[in-house]
């Protein structure tokens, strides 16, 4: 009876050892990416496959002067930057810098972005990990000798933590879908992502 009993505990730690193993959480990964204005660049992201969230934010600068009114003076060294957070078995950190130099920004202009001028408005990568780091590289030396533009590629891969803007910021274009700014700059990017990923939308 001892033993009967001790197999069926066995059989029954087996099953709930099992039940945890499929009840753990998935595996995601942070990418931290600049490429002017946080609004577009937070929106883009927002719509694609395999992507859970989107904080707009600061990077590259101190905690003490990371808020807005600061970083516009442009002495704070931030630049205005999104963090992705993402499930890498449906997207790859390689396919969400395509969408970023492709669609989300100009990784052509430097120290602006359209109508926002200054080093806020910057292009750069900051690698979450020394994976992200080296593929980041490789990513831009491909980009560079594709000659998909004909101007020189301003992006660089940079160091420093991120820190999350003010409530006002986040979410900006699913509040104000027809703020001036975000109906000119902004929607025909969503357009575009959607036209030349239809795989990766996500509506």
């Amino acid at each position: 009876m001892t033993r009967k009993i001790s197999r069926a505990a066995a059989l029954a730690l087996l099953c709930l050892l099992a039940g945890t193993a499929q009840a753990a959480p998935q595996r995601l990964e942070r990418a931290v990416l600049a490429g002017g204005c946080f609004w577009g660049m937070e929106a883009v992201f927002e719509h694609v496959k395999g992507v859970r969230n989107v904080v707009s934010g600061y990077a590259g600068g101190s905690a003490r002067d990371a808020n807005y009114a600061a970083v516009s003076s442009e002495r704070t060294r931030h630049a205005e930057a999104i963090r992705i957070t993402y499930d890498p078995k449906q997207i790859s950190y390689a396919q969400l810098l395509k969408i970023y130099t492709t669609v989300a920004h100009d990784p052509t202009q430097m120290n602006r972005q359209g109508p926002d001028v200054g080093p806020s408005y910057r292009s750069a990568i900051f690698p979450q990990s020394a994976a992200q780091k080296q593929l980041a590289e490789r990513f831009l030396v491909q980009l560079r000798s594709s000659r998909l533009y004909s101007k020189p590629i301003a992006t660089r891969i940079e160091a420093g933590a991120f820190y999350p803007a003010e409530a006002s910021h986040q979410d900006f274009m699913r509040r104000n879908p027809y703020h001036p700014y975000i109906v000119v700059h902004d929607r025909p990017k969503l357009a575009k992502l959607k036209r030349a990923y239809p795989q990766l939308w996500k509506a």
